[in-house]
């Protein structure tokens, strides 16, 4: 029998505890808040929902290497038509979230969806994979490129020791943390600004570039398909990086309860961002393509800086400096979102019930955020990060694919739940499909990597029948649980 736990609304000296089962009262219930109650404020306002997706969709890799889809494309051409494909299919994904929390009202993204539609072991499972590897795995891996890139201007001449790059990676996750920790308002203005750093970066190459098309500069442009043929793999493999690039558009749902006018809100923010980074995307691939050929774009580290060494001059030194605060956003929008899984899933009693607690005077989910730092501490400092997301980046196709099937159950399921945004069937399923498409192509084109992620996220099932389901635990076993 699956046990939910059922913990009061109490004080904890700086902390409240949140009701279980996912009760913690939404603030568009309409029910008043009983005295003493702490809940996470609504103060995510279309501008700052805007900020969030965008700004922890464009990381550093639309700067850095964006090679991966021209090298399994072939061709120029071919690889502006994957990523304004890859933008479409992204947009389709974000607008059946869009229906999905205008419906259910409640944080957590993948997790409640999940545990609406097919019940508690699958959203454990997906809760328990995102905890222990994907995300500590995730901000490791975006958090040295931001290492990397903000200290790039202080070693010119030289390599940067690995060592300082972690120093200054770990300096920057623990201000992402403490920031996080510290005001909700604080991290989404921060979220803003850095959103428009992005955008600004993304000018800088693209007002460029279109200066060049003006001048003519079209030779990388002739015969744009000409080139090496796709491959029957490679082709997939391309739109498996762009839908990679793209991702991202998920983290407002991570964040329901706090959103103002949800049913308003949330639609407009995933829309109008989807819109503006696609648009960015393929604009800036435009423009790399007016000063770099193909051959050469393949064997830069970084095009961004080498497209800007080539038009800018000195003025190519502060290419760098925006990759760092790019990559310093996604950290934050990814922290500030995630934490919110982690709240919902205790709340629910799938994860140590301190998760869910509130900080009483700052109003942040305070456990849930700082539970990441000594896990991402570890990876950081031990481990092949990118070997890991290598295994596990199919898991993260595979639940979304399922959380958007669940959207086709539960207009099944559930035909009388409020919809105020519903999307077109087609949509969904045509999504759902590429989803599962992706991750039945990576379990053929890389079963090994593919296989050990597999059976990672399948040690979720018996850990849930261990720490859930598993009733007559010792009173040792329940004190380190914190029961």
């Amino acid at each position: 029998m699956f046990r939910k736990a059922a913990v009061p609304t109490v004080s904890n000296g700086n902390y409240l505890q949140g009701q279980a089962n996912g009760k913690l009262s939404s603030m568009d219930s309409g029910q008043p808040a009983r005295e003493g109650k702490v809940v996470l404020k609504k103060k995510v306002t279309l501008l700052r929902g805007i900020s969030i997706i965008i700004g922890t969709i464009i990381g550093a890799g639309i700067f850095i290497s964006p090679k991966g889809i021209l090298k399994n494309t072939g061709s120029v051409g071919m690889s502006l038509t994957v990523w304004t494909v890859c933008g479409i299919l992204s947009l389709f994904g974000a607008l059946c979230y869009a229906e999905l929390g205008t419906c259910i009202k409640k944080s957590g993204g993948h997790y409640t969806y999940i545990l609406e539609a097919f019940g508690p072991l699958p959203a454990f499972v997906r809760v328990w994979v995102e905890l222990l590897i994907i995300r500590p795995a995730a901000t490791a891996v975006i958090s040295l490129a931001f290492g990397r890139y903000i200290l790039e201007p202080f070693f010119m001449q030289c390599e940067i020791p690995e060592l300082a790059i972690k120093l200054i990676t770990a300096v920057g996750i623990t201000l992402v943390m403490v920031l996080n920790s510290t005001s909700v308002s604080w991290s989404a203005r921060i979220q803003m600004f850095l959103t428009f750093c992005k955008l600004v970066a993304i000018l800088i190459i693209i007002v460029p570039g279109v200066i060049q098309l003006i001048k003519g500069e079209t030779q990388h442009f002739k015969n744009a398909f000409a080139g090496n043929d796709a491959s029957v793999m490679g082709l997939p493999l391309a739109f498996y990086s762009g839908m990679y690039a793209y991702s991202g558009w998920f983290y407002l749902n991570f964040v329901t309860e706090e959103v103002e006018n949800p049913e308003k809100n949330i639609p407009l923010a995933i829309c109008i961002s989807m819109i503006i980074v696609t648009v960015g995307y393929v604009l800036t691939n435009v423009a790399y393509f007016t000063t770099i050929s193909a051959g050469e774009l393949l064997l830069s580290k970084a095009v961004a800086v080498t497209f800007a060494e080539r038009l800018m001059g000195n003025f190519s030194l502060a290419v760098p400096v925006f990759v760092a605060l790019s990559c310093f956003g996604s950290m934050n929008g990814g922290i500030f979102a995630v934490s919110r899984m982690f709240f919902v899933a205790s709340r629910e009693g799938h994860l140590p019930e301190i998760l869910s607690m509130i900080h009483v005077r700052k109003h942040t989910p305070l456990p849930a955020v700082i539970v990441l730092h000594p896990l991402t501490m570890i990876m950081l400092f031990n481990g092949d990060l990118y070997s890991l997301l290598n295994f596990l980046s199919f898991a993260r196709w595979l639940f979304i694919g399922l959380v958007v099937a669940g959207l086709i159950y539960l207009r099944y399921k559930r035909p009388d739940m409020p919809r105020p945004f519903k999307v077109p069937l087609f949509i969904p399923a045509l999504f759902s499909f590429t989803c599962l498409f992706m991750v039945a192509l990576s379990l053929y084109s890389d079963p090994v990597n593919t296989g050990i992620g597999f059976a990672i996220t399948l040690t979720g099932i018996p850990a849930y029948y261990l720490f859930i389901v598993w009733d007559n635990k010792p009173k040792w076993f329940r004190k380190l649980l914190g029961k």
